[in-house]
């Protein structure tokens, strides 16, 4: 599941401009009458503050970045601001007034957010801002900073994740908050797996695993996220976004949210006999930031104010409510889900809260968390009680019983697309607790705008049917009657007063042109189109299951498909095009169906995609007992967690490592339909070498920090020099034979008679001058002749940047130089440069690809155009 609003291919959200150039989106006034008519209510915003809210909206969302990684990381890049560029930067005079500096937000923790309102006249203008724009690309090149609009952030805060939990952002892409969710899954995990080091070097460690709870996987988190995005390609971008956290607890799925499968588990064994019964995963948290239209967005993405319309609301709604149901229907009781949009309307925000709680049994199953008291620092107003709804003719509504008269005495011209469900509740459900929703509007803190509300799961659920008058049925016959009753006017027009021929359409050219509209919204949204979400025609009465599947987790039935034919989703029949590969249909995770409203399934032209399948490597397998051998490995390390990327499930190029429940979820779900797109950590990667009796797996930077406190010290090279470490940023391949390992310092005699292959090279943190401020493992290959840091070249230069405020060009020995016709590197070193060109460009498509994302997401790409 997408993020929201614009049209595909556009920056923005919310009917967001696609293709105009950055001078057309500066030519765009920041005014419309409906949509400031709108939000001019009096439920909105107080008279007071009108007036500085709308002088907000018009100005430019400010620059907003956040550290990211593990804690110790994160920290030791930020005090590298601190202690180097806002200096600088504060000592700058501009019109005699000092220039204000980046600022870290109050109510973040840690300080790990900061947010900065320098004019670009004034970073044009200074020679430090040159230097902070360097520091910041590339840290964001290589994933320690992430440009993420400060009111994102808030959702990932409040929904309380620990270690060992069991977590799924239904709409990640492009994944910032996923990173979120993700550092929280790995908090203390440093410390833990330190002292669970320290208890087994003293001999005072049992057999079993160690650590406190949540990371008691010997120090090692126990937890897992799902991150789930309906589009393929977003899932894939999402994946380079997470990949910098290098974590074995992820899996990426491709799923539409409002049907996310039930993912099997293990069955437990039975202590009688009888046959195990079914398991499926619940959660403990769920993060449903969903598809939303965006006018809370209108500072970054001013496209807002061009196409708002009240349409992309309405038509939004319905998904937005099956989302969340689907959410509660996953949770644990006792589980959080957080509800958040980045709109500031209602219809999409405090109604589809009422809705989702009344469909899954009203207040006593579902509860609305206070959390007015979290995040000391930020301001946020209270959810609405009470508010009109704007249908898309720009009429103000107070209730549906205002829209029920109005059809009766007048047809149902403009009402078509609005549902009861969109308005305030009423009766028991008007006492429910919507103020205890957290609206962030942009004039508070000079943010965006921004709605969350954090929902907890009382009891388990059964959720009633939709009804048509809560969700809406917006088909094309509906829309056509609508323009029926308009008779002899055509968009408000008499017929005799139309200007041209252009005026008169069809009724039904004009409901495909609004269904077309809708779709616009959702397809940029990543959604299917809203026609794709009519109520089916035939009813299907439910089939009869076996007695061992009736259980509270039971999913609802599947079928394959191989010829189109109808199959049962819930509790409604879905006509399904048959897809290439057969792997059934996904269906809901729940006894309770996850959207009663049957979805048409629109044919693609290029098919289903095909991933990888995932295949573990048996613990004996020939290719991992030389690696256990070589590098020493503990016999405490699971090593029934290895896995390969390929149909014959050979260990040809990469072996990958995941978490237990990571294996135990892809094992038992293979061939079940469910669409797996990652899962896993690069720990072994084959390199070449020109010599036998060498170990070619070589441990792959992501999966050093997990595997680097059970290997033995036999290929531990100890580096605690600055000056060591810059030459081995600088210099790719230096040389090692003759005395060349006398110019290597400290690490010379270690590396001089060490023999070929993968080290890893232990950087200690020390105080001083001659000291490096943090502690890192990183691989290193021996070769014949030279020796290489096996990192991209992009990590190279941040890491030059970063520790030592270098910009030196980077020297490769074992290019030809001038005039040369022979290469001066042995094949082992040319081997190891067509490695390196490999790394680099990995990394170069990490770039290119959070490139594309950032210009439709969370993370506006906005560094490179203003700093």
């Amino acid at each position: 599941m997408g993020k929201r609003g614009g049209k595909k291919g556009g920056r923005g959200r919310g009917g967001g401009g696609a293709g105009r150039t950055r001078a057309q989106w500066q030519d765009i006034t920041r005014e419309h009458e409906k949509f400031e008519r709108y939000y001019n209510e009096p439920e909105f915003i107080p008279e007071e503050e009108k007036e500085l809210f709308w002088a907000t909206m018009r100005k430019d969302l400010p620059n907003s970045f956040r550290f990211t990684g593990s804690r110790g990381h994160a920290l030791a890049v930020q005090q590298r601001l601190i202690d180097h560029h806002i200096p600088e930067i504060t000592s700058i005079k501009y019109e005699d007034e000092f220039v204000e500096p980046p600022r870290p937000v109050s109510w973040y923790p840690d300080q790990l957010a900061w947010s900065m309102t320098t004019p670009k006249n004034v970073i044009r203008r200074f020679g430090p801002f040159s230097s902070f724009q360097k520091f910041l690309v590339a840290e964001t090149d290589v994933g320690n900073i992430s440009r993420q609009e400060i009111v994102s952030m808030i959702p990932p805060l409040l929904i309380d994740a620990r270690p060992g939990m069991t977590v799924l952002d239904m709409c990640a892409a492009p994944g910032s908050k996923s990173a979120q969710l993700m550092e929280l899954l790995h908090a203390g995990e440093e410390d833990a797996m330190v002292q669970v080091t320290e208890q087994i070097k003293n001999g005072t460690a049992g057999p079993e695993p160690l650590g406190p709870e949540g990371l008691n996987d010997d120090g090692r988190s126990t937890g897992l996220l799902i991150a789930n995005d309906s589009d393929y390609k977003r899932a894939h971008m999402l994946i380079h976004q997470m990949k910098r956290l290098s974590s074995p607890n992820l899996i990426v799925t491709n799923h539409d949210a409002t049907m996310f499968p039930s993912i099997k588990l293990p069955p437990l064994p039975t202590t009688d006999g009888s046959k195990p019964k079914n398991r499926y995963l619940k959660f403990d948290r769920i993060l449903a930031d969903v598809p939303c239209s965006g006018d809370g967005t209108a500072r970054k993405n001013v496209g807002v104010w061009k196409d708002w319309t009240p349409g992309n609301a309405l038509g939004l709604y319905s998904t937005q409510s099956r989302i969340l149901v689907r959410a509660l229907q996953m949770l644990k009781v006792g589980g959080r889900v957080v509800y958040s949009t980045c709109s500031l309307n209602p219809v999409e925000n405090e109604a589809v809260v009422a809705s989702a709680i009344e469909r899954c049994g009203g207040a006593a199953n579902v509860k609305i968390i206070d959390c007015s008291q979290e995040l000391p620092g930020l301001k946020r107003s209270p959810g609405l009680q009470n508010w009109k709804v704007m249908d898309r003719e720009g009429r103000m509504w107070n209730n549906w019983q205002e829209i029920e008269e109005h059809r009766d005495q007048q047809g149902i011209n403009g009402l078509a697309r609005l549902a009861e469900g969109m308005f305030a509740p009423t009766g028991e459900a008007a006492n429910l607790p919507l103020d205890r929703c957290m609206r962030v509007y942009p004039h508070q803190q000079d943010t965006g705008g921004f709605f969350i509300t954090v929902l907890e799961k009382t009891s388990e659920i059964k959720a009633k049917p939709e009804s048509s008058n809560v969700i809406p049925k917006a088909s094309v016959a509906a829309l056509a009657a609508e323009l029926d009753s308009k008779k002899n006017e055509v968009d408000g027009k008499p017929l005799e007063k139309l200007e041209s021929l252009d005026d008169l359409v069809t009724p039904g050219q004009e409901a495909q042109e609004e269904l077309a509209k809708n779709a616009t919204v959702a397809e940029a949204a990543h959604q299917l189109p809203y026609s794709a979400t009519l109520d089916a025609p035939t009813p299907v009465s439910l089939p009869k299951r076996d007695a061992d599947d009736l259980e509270e987790e039971v999913p609802a039935k599947r079928t394959k498909l191989d010829d189109g034919s109808e199959v049962l989703v819930g509790d409604r029949p879905v006509h399904v095009p048959a897809p290439s590969v057969g792997t059934g249909i996904d269906t809901t995770g729940d006894s309770t169906p996850a959207t009663s409203a049957a979805t048409t399934q629109p044919f693609k032209k290029k098919g289903p995609r095909q991933e990888e399948p995932f295949k573990y490597l048996d613990p004996n397998h020939e290719e991992l007992i030389p690696i256990y051998e070589f590098y020493k490995l503990s016999d405490r390390f699971p090593r029934d967690r290895f896995m390969v990327r390929n149909a014959e499930g050979l260990p040809t190029r990469t072996i990958y490592y995941t978490s237990a429940l990571g294996r135990d979820i892809l094992t038992c779900n293979e061939g079940q339909g469910m669409k797996f797109v990652h899962c896993g950590v690069k720990m072994f990667v084959k390199q070449d070498a020109q010599r036998e009796n060498v170990c070619r797996w070589r441990v792959q930077t992501d999966g050093l920090k997990i595997v680097e406190p059970w290997l033995g010290p036999e290929r531990s090279v100890v580096l605690t020099k600055r000056e060591t470490l810059r030459r081995l940023l600088v210099e790719m391949f230096p040389k090692i034979t003759d005395d060349g390992w006398k110019s290597l310092g400290e690490i010379g005699e270690q590396v001089k008679d060490i023999p070929m292959g993968c080290s890893i090279l232990r950087i200690e943190a020390h105080g001083g001058e001659d000291g490096l401020p943090e502690a890192m493992v990183l691989p290193l290959w021996r070769s014949l002749h030279s020796l290489n840091l096996m990192l991209p070249k992009e990590e190279r230069r941040a890491m030059l940047l970063r520790i030592f405020n270098d910009s030196t060009p980077l020297i490769n020995t074992t290019q030809k130089q001038v005039g040369q016709t022979e290469p001066t590197a042995d094949a082992e070193d040319i081997a190891l440069k067509e490695e390196n060109a490999e790394l680099g460009q990995e990394a170069q498509e990490d770039v290119d690809d959070r490139e594309t994302y950032t210009k439709d997401g969370d993370e506006e790409d906005r560094f490179n155009s203003t700093v």
